[in-house]
């Protein structure tokens, strides 16, 4: 084996002097700083490994605690409560009345500056300069490092929301029957909603998402997991931002009680999501031919084949 480390860092006559002895080729090495560097890479592609795993399971975890944070967030809170939604229809202030409130104001250009604060971190770090940048410095990591940061950026929108409990509602279900029925399907529908995101995010491949698969390919020696997708499937990824978008408008949109803060929160997102959309018809027929062969795998597992 030190044949083949003599002609990376050395010349011709090193390399004789190496198979010459195993002792006196140590000692020429060490006399002579160029084949001293091959050991280098080996340590240096070595020690990583060690370190990729957690660092790429921290970043999991991370951010499937905030997707469950982010499910409680917008979905168990106006659904069952746990904000200050009890004042009543008295207590709630009307469009012109709020919109000369300072408090209502400045709890909304709060939560603006939130909303913008998350949207401008998933944006940028999804150009393809920041990506070259994140790529040339974290490696392997960049798409752990993308969703740690969107985690995080998440988690403080989360945490820091401030809720306008007496701001004016575009609609609230209050009168029997719909105080009843209405909670109960909004619930209903926000369920469905949840599994059909899930079901999504497995089908598009969850641990590439998060990041892992990219950690697991590298350390493992099998390169990069898109470099494997077909220039379709490569092209479907790059017009298609968020593959659960109709689910998560449901989730936004379909609540018993509309209040200002959550007007705000489903416009900007609707409209984010609206925009990091740009399927067209090969897109369509893509997924269309995808559904189908997956369609028929199911009924016929014997006939499967590799993608």
């Amino acid at each position: 084996m030190a044949a083949p480390g003599g002609p990376r860092a050395g010349a011709p006559p090193p390399r004789a002097g190496l198979a010459g002895g195993g002792p006196g080729g140590g000692a020429c090495g060490r006399g002579n700083p160029q084949p001293a560097p091959p050991p280098a890479p080996a340590r240096v592609a070595m020690a990583p490994a060690l370190l990729l795993v957690p660092a790429a399971l921290a970043a999991f975890v991370l951010a499937f605690g905030t997707g469950v944070e982010f499910v409680r967030f917008t979905s168990l809170r106006p659904l069952l409560g746990g904000g200050p939604e009890s004042g009543g229809p008295v207590a709630r202030q009307g469009w012109v009345a709020a919109l000369q409130d300072h408090s209502t104001l400045a709890a909304l250009a709060w939560d603006l500056g939130l909303l913008l604060l998350f949207v401008g971190q998933h944006s940028l770090m999804a150009t393809e300069t920041v990506k070259a940048w994140t790529s040339r410095y974290f490696g392997v990591l960049q798409r752990s490092l993308y969703v740690a940061c969107t985690a995080l950026a998440l988690q403080l929108v989360m945490r820091c929301w401030e809720p306008v409990p007496r701001g004016p509602v575009l609609w609230e279900a209050r009168a029997e029957p719909w105080a009843t029925w209405v909670p109960l399907l909004c619930f209903v529908l926000h369920v469905i909603s949840w599994l059909l995101i899930f079901s999504i995010l497995l089908v598009f491949d969850y641990a590439e998402l998060m990041g892992l698969k990219q950690v697991y390919y590298h350390v493992l020696g099998l390169g990069e997991p898109l470099a494997l997708k077909s220039p379709r499937a490569l092209r479907l990824f790059s017009h298609l931002r968020h593959p659960v978008c109709v689910e998560l408008l449901t989730v936004l949109w379909v609540v018993p009680t509309l209040g200002t803060d959550r007007l705000l929160l489903a416009l900007l997102l609707t409209l984010y999501l609206g925009l990091a959309h740009g399927l067209d018809q090969q897109d369509l027929r893509y997924l269309r031919a995808q559904l189908q062969r997956k369609l028929h795998l199911l009924s016929q597992p014997q006939d499967g084949g590799a993608e």
